[in-house]
């Protein structure tokens, strides 16, 4: 379970320590030869992370996930594939954010065993050009990084109809993210020196596609579309919990100016001593921020309330009002289970960037989801 606020805070001065933000610069080899975390910890504004998948240990364990969200505060597509070692998955979702009513459109390919069935990207980052694909029957999915785009497309049966979705991401030149090397602690409290958990988050992409079920065409443009990369590779324990919360916008400045502006929120994930996965984003430049939690744990019955979000060192304030909760539960026998609550609202508060820029954020549209998995 989610360590979670349970007082109401009237000041920073009540929160936690704040915790370190170590951020690392150059390249650094992530494992030795036997699988051991070399990065006990930290972050980066671009992947300098050097991971070997051939390392890892032990290898049945190994997660490596390449997952795209992609909406214009109406639609919600996840383009998504993942192999976790023992199988994987390919597949495509759509969401109506306005009409609970509407079926959840999703078409999916599933496979068991062989590690190398499916060979992911080992770096997914800017100036890394390099493809993810699986191609098998009646599914497609392809993944491709450039120095100026990122493109998704994905195909796939529904019904007795085609789904097809195809993206297309812009990015800024020199586009910032946050990547981040998370170790795992035992009950004991000491390292696991084998298990982390290293992603990479690309936010504020704005995205021009579609996604298509039989003859029925749903569009998006860029003007108001945006997209984020959940990029993921670890060596992860059986079970485990996290929170996240994305979302980008257009703002304009004082002189009616536009910005694009977004911000990426994780916690819970294992030992956050050394960095945690909290950041702003600015015209495609990061801006660090303290470690964030949610004031009142929103579970059971309180997914659709008011959620009010605080960072450690005042940087970030803001309370979504829920308007759609996206539950999933896969569930095999309860040995294999991924079970989320993910919620979509309308942010407001105030932000700081690491230049002391404050900004006033209003009816930003944007999510945050609760997952408890075994897998």
């Amino acid at each position: 379970m989610a360590k979670a606020c349970k007082k109401t805070y009237v000041g920073w001065q009540e929160l936690p320590e704040k915790r370190k933000q170590i951020e690392y610069k150059q390249p650094t080899k992530l494992l030795d030869e036997k699988g051991n975390l070399l990065v006990k910890g930290g972050w980066a504004r671009h992947n300098v992370f050097e991971y070997d998948r051939t390392a890892a240990r032990p290898q049945w364990r190994g997660k490596e996930w390449d997952f795209y969200q992609v909406s214009d505060g109406r639609y919600m597509v996840q383009i998504s594939m993942a192999n976790i070692s023992i199988g994987g998955y390919a597949s495509a979702v759509l969401v109506d954010l306005t009409d609970k009513s509407k079926p959840v459109i999703s078409s999916m390919a599933l496979w068991l065993g062989g590690k190398n069935k499916v060979v992911m990207a080992e770096n997914c980052d800017q100036g890394h050009p390099n493809v993810s694909e699986y191609k098998k029957g009646k599914f497609h999915f392809r993944a491709e990084t450039t120095d100026k785009k990122r493109t998704i497309f994905f195909t796939g049966p529904y019904k007795g109809k085609t789904v097809e979705t195809k993206f297309e991401m812009d990015l800024f030149d020199d586009h910032e993210n946050i990547t981040i090397v998370t170790p795992f602690k035992n009950k004991k409290g000491d390292y696991k020196p084998t298990r982390f958990f290293m992603t990479m988050k690309q936010n504020c992409m704005p995205a021009s596609g579609y996604f298509k079920v039989g003859e029925e065409t749903v569009a998006f443009d860029k003007q108001d579309t945006f997209a984020v990369l959940d990029w993921g590779r670890g060596v992860w324990p059986y079970k485990n919990v996290w929170y996240w919360g994305n979302g980008a916008q257009h703002i304009k400045d004082a002189e009616g100016k536009d910005h694009i502006f977004g911000f990426e929120i994780t916690w819970a994930i294992g030992d956050e001593s050394n960095a945690t996965e909290t950041c702003l984003f600015y015209d495609g430049k990061a801006s660090k921020i303290g470690s964030v939690d949610v004031e009142v744990f929103p579970k059971d019955d309180k997914w659709d309330k008011d959620w009010h979000f605080i960072s450690d060192d005042g940087k970030f304030d803001m309370v979504m009002k829920p308007f759609y909760v996206h539950h999933t539960d896969t569930n095999v026998i309860n040995l294999f289970r991924m079970h989320a609550h993910q919620v979509h609202g309308l942010w407001s508060g105030k932000v700081e960037l690491e230049d002391g820029t404050k900004l006033e954020i209003k009816d930003m549209y944007a999510f945050c989801e609760y997952v408890e998995n075994k897998w």
